[in-house]
């Protein structure tokens, strides 16, 4: 069983998590165009070895095109808001505005990506960590983990 985790956009963050809650890979990828995404998801879809569950930050078109696609490959979808999965990982007082925001989801995306015994990134795209958050809130949400680990929790 696999969840991937989906920053939309066209600069699109992606984060692959395992059945048992861990990061398996993380990058982003620029589409450029609502086209060249539409195309380029089925591919991303069906290259995924047992992906059960698409959760996607973040709504519109674009949310869309990823759950016609998830829907036509008998995947589980769901769309949820950065505001879901910032109170799960950033306390109150590092969400008062979307930049100080996206700066705190690096740092616990970062501790994500240790946690899953990854290599340390050189650099980490906002799009990237939002997307490892919007994964790690949806594996908890399926129950692939019964609660979010002491070491990830809001520092």
């Amino acid at each position: 069983m696999s969840l991937l985790g989906v920053d939309l956009g066209l600069k699109t963050g992606l984060a692959l998590f395992a059945g048992n809650g861990r990061l398996v890979w993380y990058r982003s990828h620029n589409y450029g165009s609502a086209a060249r995404l539409k195309r380029g998801i089925p591919g991303l879809i069906r290259e995924i070895e047992g992906l059960e569950k698409i959760v996607v930050e973040g709504g519109g078109g674009l949310a869309e095109i990823w759950e016609r696609e998830a829907r036509k490959e008998d995947c589980g979808f769901k769309r949820i808001s950065a505001d879901q999965w910032r109170r799960l990982f950033l306390l109150p007082r590092k969400q008062k505005s979307g930049s100080e925001a996206k700066r705190f989801a690096e740092a616990a995306a970062r501790r994500v990506i240790l946690w899953s015994n990854l290599p340390k990134p050189a650099a980490l795209r906002h799009d990237t960590a939002e997307a490892i958050l919007t994964g790690l809130w949806g594996v908890l949400d399926c129950g692939c983990l019964e609660s979010l680990p002491r070491e990830l929790r809001p520092k």
